[in-house]
């Protein structure tokens, strides 16, 4: 795969400082040396990311680029944390999604002290102490207020019965954290409740069981079905003195959220514009390069100026993040645009490969079943577009 890495900004200049050239910089050549030979042998295997490769994350900072200085990580915003995630997608989509459960979850770590929090995250930051996060339900997936998995509290624990679907890394996971609804009585969305809790990591504990669900792609982690049978953990304070967080905070940190996916999509789109470009270069036919065709030309300049565009509002948006500012629909739009993009520009890659895409032998297929999930996860290409027209045209009347 070519480094295009020179196309980049090398000097400070808008949006790049120093610090973030050479944050993505570093993460381009671990992608490119360290996780690149690692997916094109694991994910035809449907093989997990190794533990070795998750140590050398931990020691290059990559899980705790947004957690604050005073908890040992960098202390970073959206912008940094977004380029990274591209760079690492840009070779497996599982790699850059799994830096999520630290940067995303630290706020989530069951402790009931500072000091233990403390301490859970300085693990974290190793990549030692990671989550999974545990919401939608075979029958409930962007209608969060519909969850019926439930929580009943008994004295100093919390009995939990029902089903979650699509846990990614629950097994290896070192932490929990389930939406779950702990009061029945109140509305939909005001008897939800987040609650964590320790697990070891490779196994599940007595009360919950974990079935993989079977995917096309998302390969290098598991994604589970897990069945609560009166599954007891311990009612933990957290150090704020509160004991379970409504869905005001369920909602929280979706621009972020939706950010760090868009920049999931482009990494995708990126590696299978490199793969496609060096393809044509490579390929010979009818006495000429097919990088020679203008079919093949157009392809490449239309790919790339999508890729580019859906990477200028990334920066938009984790610039109003990191600002703090709010950016709800141009948060969804990102995620909009950049998932639907990603499948056309990877479709397109496997076009110009030809037979050749069409298997294994080349990344260029992988990067077409990741990008594909995108237009799913993290909030429907569908539902970011009810977002986005209830943003202009207010919410639909009802008769």
């Amino acid at each position: 795969m070519p480094d295009t890495a020179s196309e980049l900004p090398t000097q400070p200049t808008g949006y790049w400082t120093e610090e973030r050239i050479m944050m993505r910089d570093m993460a381009r050549d671990f992608t490119t040396k360290e996780v690149l030979p690692v997916a094109n042998k694991l994910d035809p295997e449907k093989g997990d990311i190794p533990d070795e490769l998750i140590e050398k994350m931990g020691e290059l900072g990559f899980f705790g680029i947004t957690v604050p200085e005073e908890h040992g990580g960098l202390g970073l915003g959206s912008f940094e944390f977004c380029v990274v995630v591209e760079e690492l997608c840009r070779g497996w989509m599982s790699v850059g999604s799994l830096i999520m459960r630290g940067n995303e979850m630290y706020q989530s770590i069951p402790a009931a002290t500072e000091a233990e929090r403390a301490e859970k995250i300085a693990l974290m930051l190793e990549g030692k102490y990671l989550g999974a996060f545990a919401m939608s339900e075979p029958n409930v997936g962007s209608d969060v207020s519909s969850i019926a998995c439930r929580a009943v509290r008994d004295g100093d624990e919390w009995v939990i019965t029902g089903n979650k679907y699509w846990c990614t890394y629950a097994d290896r996971a070192s932490f929990l954290v389930v939406v779950v609804r702990t009061d029945p009585e109140k509305p939909k969305h005001a008897g939800l409740g987040v609650i964590a809790f320790d697990k070891e990591a490779g196994t599940f504990p007595k009360g919950i069981q974990g079935a993989p669900i079977p995917k096309i792609g998302y390969f290098g982690f598991k994604t589970f079905e897990l069945a609560f049978d009166e599954f007891r953990c311990p009612v933990l304070k957290r150090p704020d003195g509160r004991v379970a967080s409504g869905f005001k905070d369920i909602a929280s940190g979706l621009e972020a959220a939706r950010a760090a996916t868009a920049a999931r999509s482009l990494g995708a789109a990126q590696g299978a514009l490199e793969t496609a470009i060096q393809y044509a270069k490579d390929r010979v036919q009818f006495g000429r390069p097919i990088a020679d065709f203008q079919a093949i030309r157009f392809k490449l300049a239309t790919m790339a100026t999508e890729i580019e565009a859906a990477r200028q509002l990334m920066y938009y948006v984790c610039n109003e993040i990191d600002a703090g500012r709010r950016c709800d629909k141009e948060a969804s739009m990102v995620k909009y645009f950049a998932a639907e993009m990603a499948e056309r520009v990877t479709s397109e890659a496997l076009q110009i490969l030809g037979g050749a895409g069409y298997t294994t032998l080349h990344p260029v297929e992988r990067y077409w079943r990741d990008a594909r999930l995108t237009k799913i996860f993290e909030g429907s290409s569908e539902i970011q577009q009810r977002i986005i027209s209830d943003a202009l045209l207010g919410k639909p009347t009802r008769p």
